[in-house]
């Protein structure tokens, strides 16, 4: 019956509105359904339609099933918009005060049969109050519809009526709680989503801070020297402006890789994630600022070695200090902890092993030392 559909990311019910905007035709059909019971009022009115209050009473059904109808359209709307999970009590109150009052004329015109409309009374009741009042108030209702028949004369006591009624007030006080629940899970799905958007849009711009800024100033001091030294040294001149070029094309790759959802690793990233690692797990990080001495093709391994050795310093280390020391030709990692467990880094072609290949593609070596206290992964390279 009802369909599914996503927004926000979240999924919300469709059937009963269209779009967020109004009832689909599919809940306006499942709403009305239920109106097929005041037909026995109608069927009364009619029986007298050559009376004033035969007309009075058909008149009067219909305009009772249109408010009816309008009324639970409408917190129908509510419900699935979001914006009213719970209902206020001054305009559930008017608007269910309006429908009696229109009851009590139908009753009057028709007599008892009017009292079909006592149903629909307390499923609005269910429906448009907040939750202290809408189950008493309906139970009032239907007691009084019922007590209607003890004494108005020429009523019957109509038991059929009252079971009714409440049956109904239950299962839709039911169904409102549901919708309720189900229009808070929406709204907190949401936030949590708008919540991790905005944490990734902070995470990218620390990372990005921390990638670009020590870069961008040397680019900067380095155009400012080479500007002065042109006239004067060219040589160096043309040194600074070699240098220069290799800053830019390295920081380019690197906003590239984070861009891009670090799908691959960079010096400056990886530096910036291990400060977060170490800090989250908190381990005090004496981590290098600056990477402009490592030549281009060697940062993508000192990337992984930095990554694994953080790695294992947390995991396996219990250590409570952290440095890494970066050179052009070596990087270091040091702890002060207990060093790795046994073959806790050898497994799958990850840890040592992995690194070890990965260092050995390159011509570089992987050199394990324990220390005292601590741990020292470092890889040279020629």
């Amino acid at each position: 019956m009802a369909s599914w559909s996503k927004v926000d990311g979240a999924k919300v019910e469709r059937g009963w509105g269209g779009e967020g905007e109004r009832p689909g035709k599919f809940g306006l059909f499942f709403i009305a359904i239920w109106t097929l019971f005041l037909l026995q009022p109608l069927s009364a009115g009619w029986d007298h339609r050559d009376q004033v209050s035969g007309w009075v009473g058909i008149v009067g059904t219909l305009l009772f099933a249109a408010v009816y109808l309008t009324i639970f359209a409408r917190r129908r709307i509510e419900l699935r918009t979001g914006g009213v999970p719970h209902a206020a009590l001054v305009p559930g109150l008017l608007a269910i005060g309006s429908a009696a009052v229109i009851a009590v004329v139908v009753c009057v015109a028709l007599g008892q049969p009017g009292t079909a409309t006592a149903v629909y009374l307390c499923v609005l009741c269910a429906m448009t109050l907040p939750r202290l009042w809408s189950l008493p108030l309906a139970v009032l209702v239907a007691l009084t519809f019922y007590a209607a028949g003890f004494v108005v004369p020429g009523w019957d006591p109509d038991p059929s009526l009252l079971l009714s009624a409440l049956a109904a007030t239950i299962a839709v006080w039911g169904v409102q709680q549901l919708l309720v629940r189900n229009t808070q899970l929406v709204a907190a799905e949401r936030e949590n989503q708008r919540l991790a958007v905005s944490e990734e849009r902070n995470r990218l711009a620390r990372d990005l801070h921390d990638i670009l800024g020590h870069s961008l100033t040397v680019i900067t001091v380095k155009s400012e020297l080479a500007n002065k030294l042109i006239d004067v040294d060219p040589a160096r001149a043309r040194t600074e402006l070699a240098d220069l070029e290799r800053l830019s094309r390295d920081a380019l790759s690197d906003v590239r890789r984070a861009v891009e959802g670090y799908r691959e690793l960079s010096l400056p990233g990886e530096l910036a994630r291990a400060r977060m690692a170490l800090e989250a797990a908190e381990i005090a990080a004496d981590l290098p600022n600056s990477t402009d001495e490592v030549p281009s093709e060697k940062r993508e391994l000192f990337a992984w070695t930095i990554r694994e050795g953080v790695t294992n310093v947390i995991r396996h280390s219990n250590a409570t200090r952290c440095t890494v020391v970066l050179h052009a030709d070596r990087v270091e990692i040091c702890d002060d902890g207990a060093g790795p467990a046994s073959g806790a880094t050898t497994s799958n072609g990850h840890g040592i092993t992995g690194l070890r290949e990965r260092a050995s593609a390159l011509g570089a070596t992987v050199v394990t030392r324990t220390l005292d206290p601590g741990f020292s992964l470092s890889v040279v390279s020629p």
